[in-house]
């Protein structure tokens, strides 16, 4: 099993405010592939042109399972509607398709999502979104995707999931990482 992991706006990777780098050593030490690739552009540059970069740094299988926090949620939406694949699971963490309040542009969103397809390129989808999410990645933003993707919403009080901005680490997610191992099964 390969998990690769999407970090959202303005984060990297290595931020001690989130649960990247954690959940990276969890899976690893049970002898998952792990891939958590830096993308400072993500939220920046027009999806039209960051997608074929990340496209062509990955391989998509049906071992593959996406996890994408914030901004890597709409991409892996993105993701999904690109390839000629499927991954085993797709999941979104504090994710959103539609324009966040208070934002004139999202780059990472599209125009428009071809919901079948995506919904086609992904065995199952899970929606992990707070009701308290400071940046309004929120359970309405997840009930849109599960509306169109179905799969399992889980609705939390735990804000961004982490963020650094508002001083709110989340540094472990055991939550997230039982999911996974569960799908390993």
């Amino acid at each position: 099993m390969k998990v690769i992991i999407f970090h959202g706006t303005d984060c990297s990777p290595e931020n001690k405010y989130y649960w990247y780098s954690w959940l990276k050593d969890e899976l690893l030490n049970v002898g998952c592939a792990v891939e958590t690739p830096y993308y400072p552009d993500i939220n920046h540059e027009d999806i039209d042109t960051f997608l074929p970069k990340v496209i062509a740094s990955h391989e998509f299988d049906e071992d593959t399972i996406l996890v994408g926090h914030s901004a890597g949620s709409p991409l892996i939406l993105s993701v999904l509607q690109a390839i000629n694949s499927k991954v085993r699971l797709s999941i979104l963490v504090a994710g959103y398709s539609m324009r966040l309040p208070g934002e004139s542009k999202d780059p990472v969103l599209q125009a428009s999502y071809d919901w079948k397809r995506i919904k086609e390129n992904s065995e199952d989808f899970v929606f992990i979104n707070s009701v308290d999410d400071p940046w309004g990645c929120d359970d309405k933003q997840g009930r849109i995707m599960f509306d169109h993707l179905g799969g399992t919403q889980i609705i939390r009080n735990e804000g961004h999931f982490g963020s650094e901005g508002q001083n709110l680490p989340y540094v472990e997610f055991d939550l997230l990482r039982d999911i996974i191992l569960e799908t390993g099964k």
